[in-house]
């Protein structure tokens, strides 16, 4: 039996992983949806104090309080940064580190710093609509190609989907991450890129670069065909390879 404990991207809460923690849980491992204050079932704590630490907090007061130990660590899109500042602080309760289709941070970077340009979008969002300090979801810049979002083609997942989206505080893209517990840098990690094969360069979509990093690093990276919402899009393919991650 294997310990997950799978984070959440910006915008989306606990929920987003309902059907691959149940195929996890259906083959005997121990799954662990922690929401992430001010959103999805926790969206009534938000306020102007919560940042990237509140997130890892979350993660790592979970990890302590369920005495955890063994976990695969799994962080979606932003949770990227919300992982590495886990295993910073609480390494000996992990097994191994998945980045699934998330950013990928060094030492002292924040969302800002690695994607400059996505992040002043927020930013302008957040003032024009969010009081200097909220960004409600931005499809127009998460799905600047248009068509469906996420690829999700069924209307009532896309409805399922939209309804549960919440406005995520800036301050969480702005704050930079730090790594200084030398016992973090010995764990295992991963990475799984998201890459649909539709005429667009596999350099313009996505974590590209995350994904090329990752494999410099030397570490194991995954494809899997969807679009980046992969735990909505292909519940079953996910399940599958987070299965053979040990």
């Amino acid at each position: 039996m294997a310990v997950y404990v799978l984070v959440h991207g910006a915008w989306h809460g606990g929920w987003c992983w309902r059907k691959v923690a149940n195929l996890l849980r259906s083959s005997g491992d121990e799954v662990y949806t922690p929401t992430l204050t001010g959103l999805g079932d926790r969206h009534h704590l938000l306020n102007r104090e919560v940042n990237l630490d509140t997130h890892i907090l979350d993660v790592v007061s979970l990890l302590d309080y369920e005495d955890l130990e063994n976990v695969i660590l799994v962080g979606h899109s932003y949770a990227g940064m919300v992982i590495t500042g886990v295993a910073d602080r609480a390494p000996s309760r992990l097994k191994h580190l998945v980045y699934l289709d998330a950013f990928l941070p060094d030492d002292g970077q924040s969302i800002s710093d690695l994607h400059p340009g996505f992040v002043a979008k927020l930013r302008q969002i957040a003032n024009e609509r969010g009081e200097g300090w909220l960004v409600p979801f931005p499809e127009e810049v998460v799905n600047p190609r248009g068509g469906p979002l996420y690829g999700i083609s069924d209307a009532n997942v896309l409805r399922w989907l939209k309804e549960r989206l919440k406005p995520h505080p800036l301050a969480c893209f702005l704050q930079k991450v730090h790594i200084s517990n030398t016992e973090a840098l010995k764990l295992t990690r991963s990475y799984i890129w998201c890459f649909v094969r539709q005429g667009v360069r596999a350099e313009n979509w996505g974590f590209f670069r995350e994904a090329r990093k990752a494999r410099e690093l030397g570490w194991q990276v995954h494809e899997v065909e969807s679009d980046h919402d992969v735990m909505v899009t292909a519940p079953g393919e996910l399940s599958s390879l987070l299965s053979k991650i040990r």
